[in-house]
C-alpha cells in the first residue's frame, strides 16, 4: 500500500517556529493538497463534508501539524511508565479500534513538531527514576510508523533511547514502511512490536492499513535489522477456520524471521466492545461484519462502573490454549507476556 499523504493539512501557528514546521509547511504548500492554519490543533474546525460520516471520512484524511504544550507524559501501565506523544489519531480504519471512542469527534492525524522538547522531557522523567529502566510507549494514541515517512520524529526517539542507558522504547505498527527505520542506531533498547493477525480479520475489519503478507515482511526485515521484536496479536477472534487462519499466521512469521532470533514477545488479546463502541462503530461502518451480539457474549465490568462484552469463558478458553500452543511450537523462546 502506498504511505499515508493527506488530503487536508492544518498547520498551528506556533508550528512554524520550529524546523519540522516549517519543513513541512513548505513541502506541503509546494503541493496541490489544501494548506490552512488553525489556532489549536486540539480545536480544528473547517473539515468539508455535509453528514457526520462524510466528516469523519474526511478528518481521517487530515493532518493538523501542531506543538505538544502538555509535557506531562501520561502514565502507561503495565507495558511501559510513561506514553511518549509524539502523533495522536491514526490514518487506518481500523472497525473494532480504542480510538474510535476517546478521539470522539477529532480523529484527525495530530503530529507534534516539538521533538526536541518532548525528548528532553522524555530525558528528565529517565533521570528521576535511575538507575531503574524507564519504559516508554510511543503508540498509546497513534501508529507512528504510519506518519514517519512525513516526519521522521520515531527515528530520532529510537536514537535518542538508544544513548539513555536506563531509557527503553516500545511502539506498535500496523503498517509495513519500515525501511527509513532499519539503519536506526537503536543498541537493543527499542522493542518494535507489530500488531498482526489472522488475514481473514485483517482483511475484513483493518482497511487501510498494511495487508497481511506485506506486515510479515515488514516484521522480517525489522527482525534482521537487530530490533528486540514484539507480536500483539488482537483483537483474537472467533470465525469460520479461525484456528488454521491462526496457525498459518504463525508458520509463515517464523519462516520470514532470522533463525537465531531469541527475544521475541508476544500479547493476545481477545475481541471485545463497549455499548458505546458499537454505537459509533455502526455509524461509522455501517456495512461492518464484526461481530458484536451482546447476548453471546459475557458481561466484563470494569473502572468506574464500566464494562464491555467479551467471550464467555469457553471461547476465550479455546483462543487461549490454541495460541499458546502454537506459539509454543513455532517460537518455543518466545514469551508470552499477557493473554486477555
Amino acid at each position: 500500500m502506498k504511505p499515508f499523504q493527506p488530503d487536508l493539512v492544518f498547520f498551528e501557528p506556533g508550528a512554524l517556529d520550529y524546523p519540522l514546521g516549517k519543513e513541512l509547511y513548505d513541502r506541503f504548500s509546494q503541493t496541490d493538497i489544501p494548506v490552512r492554519m488553525t489556532t489549536s490543533h486540539n480545536r480544528v474546525t473547517g473539515i468539508p463534508g455535509d453528514t457526520d460520516l462524510e466528516k469523519y471520512r474526511m478528518a481521517k484524511r487530515t493532518l493538523v501539524v501542531g506543538v505538544r504544550k502538555t509535557l506531562k507524559f501520561d502514565t502507561s501501565k503495565p507495558s511501559a511508565e510513561y506514553a511518549l506523544p509524539l502523533a495522536t489519531g491514526c490514518a487506518g480504519h481500523c472497525h473494532y479500534c480504542y480510538l474510535q471512542t476517546t478521539l470522539g469527534k477529532r480523529p484527525y492525524v495530530r503530529v507534534y513538531v516539538n521533538v526536541d522538547e518532548i525528548l528532553e522531557a522524555a530525558e528528565n522523567y529517565i533521570k528521576e527514576r535511575e538507575p531503574e529502566i524507564t519504559r516508554f510507549e510511543a503508540a498509546c494514541t497513534s501508529d507512528p510508523v504510519s506518519i514517519e515517512h512525513l516526519t521522521g520524529s520515531l527515528k530520532r526517539t529510537i536514537e535518542f533511547m538508544g544513548e539513555q542507558p536506563y531509557g527503553r522504547l516500545r511502539f506498535v505498527t500496523k503498517f509495513d514502511t519500515v525501511e527509513s527505520l532499519l539503519d536506526a542506531r537503536h543498541n537493543g533498547h527499542t522493542r518494535f512490536r507489530f500488531s498482526i493477525n489472522a488475514d481473514y480479520v485483517i482483511r475484513h475489519f483493518e482497511p487501510a492499513t498494511a495487508p497481511f503478507l506485506d506486515r510479515i515482511e515488514a516484521a522480517g526485515k525489522v527482525g534482521h535489522a537487530g530490533y528486540p521484536l514484539g507480536f500483539i496479536i488482537a483483537p483474537l477472534m472467533v470465525f469460520d477456520g479461525w484456528e488454521a487462519e491462526y496457525e498459518d499466521l504463525l508458520k509463515r512469521l517464523q519462516q520470514t524471521l532470522p533463525d537465531d532470533i531469541e527475544d521475541i514477545t508476544f500479547e493476545l488479546i481477545t475481541h471485545r466492545f463497549t455499548k458505546t463502541a458499537k454505537r459509533v462503530i455502526l455509524e461509522r461502518y455501517p456495512k461492518t461484519k464484526l461481530e458484536m451480539n451482546e447476548a453471546e457474549r459475557k458481561y466484563k465490568w470494569g473502572k468506574y462502573g464500566r464494562g464491555k462484552y467479551v467471550y464467555p469463558d469457553d471461547k476465550a478458553s479455546m483462543l487461549r490454549e490454541h495460541l499458546e500452543q502454537m506459539i509454543g511450537h513455532y517460537f518455543p523462546a518466545s514469551r508470552i507476556e499477557y493473554f486477555t
